[in-house]
């Protein structure tokens, strides 16, 4: 894979379940990032993965804020760095899902309304993962977690975060995948050096303890999200250009079936949430189209 920075700024030592593809997010991104990035992680995984400070496995300076103010917190961060001339460092928020699509999204749109230059990722993995496997309006329709268990799993869509974030004209937003590491660094490195607005990727990020799969299918489940097109890979910028990265063509029983979250869902299930990808899908199609 081609590195734009050849030294992984996530060094050996950190928490992380065997498998996590949240560990594998940040070792692609901050490839890609460098040096020169600050990172605010508000409360999630990732804030018990790099481990206490002083011992803490990223080479970069982290903020631990407060779950709901990843969006406030690196406005802040942003501030104080251009008061003292620092127009060289990215400000990075990185977070998870409940972080960004539910408790942190308030601030997460104050900062994108403001534009401020700041860089804010979402590692998805569809749940409340860190504190027992609850759902998010991020788990996908037909997930049993351990707030919708049994015969009660969610029956309602998954929330579409991008399209919220290019609602409000930002710059750039995009969708990547652990699996698809090219087309990832080169997302985080065009939101990297495009400055002066802020940006917004998506990262679908296996968890193999809430998504019932082995630790050593992470990568092959996320590819999987991409190739049935549960999970499309796209940018959008300003708000108004969409352009599509891939195109996949495996049927979403593959992708469900890999997966101990759905194990109970029956045929006609896995029949309606096909048809809820191909709704989704024509709908994204509609506007790379237009």
């Amino acid at each position: 894979m081609k590195q734009s920075n050849q030294t992984d700024l996530i060094h050996p030592g950190h928490v992380a379940c065997p498998g996590c593809g949240a560990a594998i997010a940040m070792k692609l991104a901050l490839r890609a990032m460098g040096p020169k990035t600050m990172v605010v992680i508000p409360a999630c995984c990732w804030g018990i993965i790099a481990g206490p400070y002083p011992q803490s496995s990223l080479h970069v300076p982290v903020l631990q804020t407060a779950f709901a103010t990843g969006g406030a917190a690196a406005s802040g961060l942003r501030a104080a760095l251009d008061v003292n001339g620092d127009q060289d460092t990215v400000v990075m928020t990185w977070a998870g899902d409940g972080g960004t699509f539910d408790i942190g999204l308030q601030s997460l749109s104050g900062a994108v309304e403001r534009n401020d230059d700041i860089l804010y990722v979402c590692y998805d993995n569809e749940a409340y993962m860190n504190t027992g496997v609850q759902r998010s309006s991020s788990t996908p329709y037909g997930t049993q977690t351990t707030t919708t268990p049994g015969r009660e799993w969610k029956r309602s869509r998954k929330k579409n975060i991008v399209e919220i974030l290019a609602a409000h004209r930002i710059p750039y937003a995009a969708t990547a995948c652990i699996a698809f590491p090219e087309d990832m660094q080169r997302k985080f490195e065009k939101a990297r050096d495009l400055r002066g607005g802020s940006r917004f990727i998506h990262i679908l990020a296996t968890c193999p303890t809430g998504w019932g799969v082995a630790s050593e299918k992470s990568v092959a489940i996320a590819r999987l999200a991409v190739q049935s097109n549960t999970f499309p890979l796209y940018e959008v910028e300003n708000g108004l250009h969409y352009r599509l990265n891939f195109q996949g063509s495996e049927p979403v029983e593959n992708y469900l079936k890999a997966q101990g979250r759905f194990n109970h869902l029956q045929a006609e299930e896995v029949n309606q949430i096909q048809k809820l990808v191909d709704e989704d899908w024509l709908h994204l199609m509609d506007k790379i189209n237009s």
